[in-house]
Formats: structure tokens, C-alpha cells, sequence
């Protein structure tokens, strides 16, 4: 009597993977695998100068993307890493003021500042980007923020602060993941910081660039 001969177990059932036998799978396996692994990439946390800021993150809700960041320089000296947080991308100064939504600033020190100090400068940048008609409204809320930056007297590496935009509840000012008093409603003070890094005299071209998603 003849035996019925049985067929041989195909490599893919052992778990050896895809036959080479069927390249039509191999062209549907190998775009998918390339598709999840630019996704992986594209969601990881982004290196700046050794901080690592998220390509995505919640802001009460309101999902937002990593616009840009980079390094404030003072000199040769790298004095903090900045990262802009956006609804959506924007190109130019005009775009992230009129972006509608939430948005979020994210500094994180790089070495040590007096905290006082760097409430003075960021006030000096207000006015230098700031029209002159236009200071006199922003005077109570940048005596706040001075005072809030007073009281933290000293930030060491690896501190770090958030400005928010909450639309309905204003500015936001955060340290070391702890709001600081309460909200300042009015958009015109939340754009007035902005222009710190995103006026006609930034604290930092290239850091401005790179907010802008700009940086070569």
C-alpha cells in the first residue's frame, strides 16, 4: 500500500517568520513595521542640552505638540533649555500669538541663576519688545510675576517653571510643577511674555528660531 506523503511544515507556523516564498506578505510586513517605527520616533522625548521635553503632552485637557525648543545662551554659557507647546505648528511670532487654544512655555534650568534676577530680565524683555502705549496695562501682572520669581530666591540645573495660556482662565504661572497665585486674565500679558523669546528683540536669536521650529 502507498503512503500519502505529508506535507512539510512551512518555516512562518515554526515562528521562523515570513517565507521568503511569498513576497507579497514580505511588501505588506515591511511598510507597516517602517510605518509603527516612525511613530515610536516621532512621539519620543526630544534632547535639549540633556532635558528631555515630551513631542506631545495634556494641558487640561487640550492636546498640544512640541513646536520648538532650544537653549537660552548668556555668552558661551547654556542658561536654559525652552520648549513651545502649541495646538498646532506655527512658523512666525504672528501665528503662535493668534493660535487659538491652549499653549504652554516649559523652561528648565541649566545652571544657577538668582531666581530674582531672571524676574528682572524676563521683565526688561517684556518692555524691549512691548509697544510704549501698550505697557501701563501690563504693569500689575509683571509686578506679580517679579514677585513670584523673588520668593523662589535661588533655581538650581534641573528646575524648571511653566507660563500657560488657559483660554477662560488666563495666564498660568507654574514652578517646580506648583501654580503660583492665581491666573492673569488678560491674553495681552500672556503674549507680552511670549515676545521675551518671540519679539523684534528676542533674548536669544537662535533660541527664537528654534521655538519657530526654525533651528538648522
Amino acid at each position: 500500500m502507498s503512503r500519502t506523503a505529508v506535507p512539510k511544515a512551512s518555516t512562518a507556523a515554526a515562528g521562523e517568520g515570513i517565507p521568503v516564498r511569498h513576497p507579497a506578505l514580505l511588501r505588506l510586513f515591511v511598510p507597516t513595521v517602517l510605518a509603527l517605527a516612525s511613530v515610536a520616533a516621532s512621539a519620543a522625548p526630544v534632547d535639549v542640552a540633556g532635558v528631555k521635553l515630551e513631542d506631545t503632552l495634556d494641558l487640561k485637557g487640550s492636546q498640544l505638540q512640541l513646536n520648538g525648543a532650544g537653549v537660552r545662551y548668556k555668552a558661551v554659557f547654556k542658561v536654559y533649555a525652552a520648549g513651545l507647546y502649541l495646538g498646532r505648528k506655527a512658523s512666525t511670532p504672528d501665528e503662535v500669538l493668534a493660535a487659538p487654544g491652549a499653549k504652554r512655555m516649559t523652561i528648565t534650568m541649566l545652571r544657577d541663576i538668582d531666581a530674582n534676577e531672571l524676574g528682572k530680565l524676563f521683565t526688561r524683555g517684556v518692555e524691549d519688545n512691548s509697544p510704549r502705549n501698550e505697557m501701563s496695562p501690563l504693569i500689575p501682572g509683571l509686578l506679580r510675576m517679579s514677585q513670584i520669581f523673588s520668593d523662589q530666591k535661588q533655581l538650581k540645573p534641573g528646575d524648571s517653571f511653566t507660563i500657560d495660556w488657559l483660554p477662560g482662565t488666563g495666564t498660568v504661572i507654574s514652578v517646580k510643577g506648583v501654580a503660583q497665585g492665581e491666573p492673569i486674565r488678560e491674553q495681552a500679558f500672556f503674549n507680552a511674555l511670549m515676545r521675551i523669546w518671540l519679539g523684534p528683540t528676542p533674548a536669544d536669536w537662535k533660541l527664537k528660531d528654534a521655538l519657530l521650529g526654525k533651528a538648522g
